[in-house]
């Protein structure tokens, strides 16, 4: 697929500066651009790249002043990092969808598949379970008995739904990931651990992207929810009969116990870990490696462990490396006060 600059800003609303036919067909960062290739630029400190990018075209800020020619022909928007996305999301849309459902694959006889769905090798379908429209079932997914799933989902390879579990419309998860394990759920007696049932689902709203290898636990009874929106990264676990509001999002490694409530429109950096049986608030905005203890009340940014404000943590941080000086002087004005009690006497 090939665009020319002329058609790109008009898509954008842009203006070009130089050659109205120039064509590309791939994306790249300006440092690394080739020939046929758009690149953005949306701060003056990468300014210089543009002496030595090969990219064919570059988008650039309005803010950003060009004072000399160079190579690529330009086209300047109001924010070149926004456009590029949605450059990104009409490229990606134009891919062609994978079609058809593979004589490897083994789906049961009481299965529903919605028209125009993919299902490719080896991907496993089980009994009752329901697929919408436009489904696409990479290779190796299982889907379990009773498992229904809506429109537009796409399932990567090897993805696990296990049964009973629901899946919204517009659904993305990807490779590795697993949806209604068991909960972690024993409890101890004097002979070891005795497990609990976990008898509930996970029930994944519409428009929720997860990341590879993240794990959530379906429910000890009920339900295990990650509502509307929601954005997950690789690696995140998300435990039993947690329940995630609509539009939040977390990075790498979040770890959540069993039983909490998370807001919506929180975001949690990577290796946040919030304890169980507690309450997050809305728009909570936790720095990367927090751990959380007990609740929080809604609209805070906080980073550390116990989270607490910016500010306060990076002086905090600032003192605590200072401490084996501060712990020198204190010993030596110890000694001193006791030189000083003895002189008195």
């Amino acid at each position: 697929m090939e665009f020319t600059a002329g058609q790109i800003a008009d898509f954008i609303k842009g203006r070009v500066e130089g050659d109205m036919n120039a064509k590309v067909h791939t994306f790249a960062k300006i440092e690394e651009g080739i020939p046929g290739a758009i690149s953005f630029l949306s701060s003056p400190k990468y300014a210089h790249f543009l002496e030595s990018t090969e990219a064919s075209i570059v988008l650039v800020d309005d803010s950003i002043k060009i004072d000399k020619a160079v190579k690529p022909t330009l086209i300047f928007v109001e924010n070149a990092r926004d456009c590029v996305a949605r450059l990104l999301q009409l490229y990606s849309s134009a891919i062609p969808r994978k079609q058809g459902i593979s004589d490897k694959a083994s789906i049961a006889t009481s299965a529903k598949i919605g028209k125009n769905a993919y299902v490719g090798p080896f991907a496993v379908i089980g009994e009752g379970a329901v697929i919408g429209d436009n489904a696409q079932i990479y290779p190796n997914v299982y889907i379990g008995d009773g498992v229904k799933i809506g429109d537009n989902v796409k399932l990567y390879p090897n993805v696990v739904i296990y049964y009973g579990c629901c899946l919204g419309n517009n659904v993305t998860i990807h490779a590795g990931s697993v949806i209604g394990a068991d909960g972690f759920g024993f409890a101890p007696t004097a002979n070891g651990y005795d497990k609990i049932p976990q008898i509930g689902i996970v029930t994944i709203e519409d428009d929720v992207e997860i990341g590879a290898n993240t794990c959530i636990d379906r429910s000890t009874m009920g339900s295990t929810y990650v509502r509307k929106g929601v954005k997950l990264d690789n690696l995140v676990q998300i435990a039993h009969n947690v329940d995630v509001g609509a539009n939040t999002v977390m990075s790498a490694q979040v770890g959540i116990a069993g039983s909490t409530k998370v807001g919506e429109w929180c975001m949690f950096g990577g290796q946040v870990g919030i304890a169980g049986h507690i309450t997050i608030g809305d728009k909570v905005f936790l720095g990367a490696q927090s751990g959380v203890p007990g609740s929080l009340k809604s609209n805070q940014q906080l980073i550390g462990t116990p989270p607490m404000e910016k500010i306060p943590y990076f002086k905090s941080q600032a003192l605590f490396q200072k401490l084996p000086e501060l712990y020198k002087q204190i010993n030596q004005l110890q000694k001193d006060i006791e030189e000083l009690k003895k002189k008195n006497k």
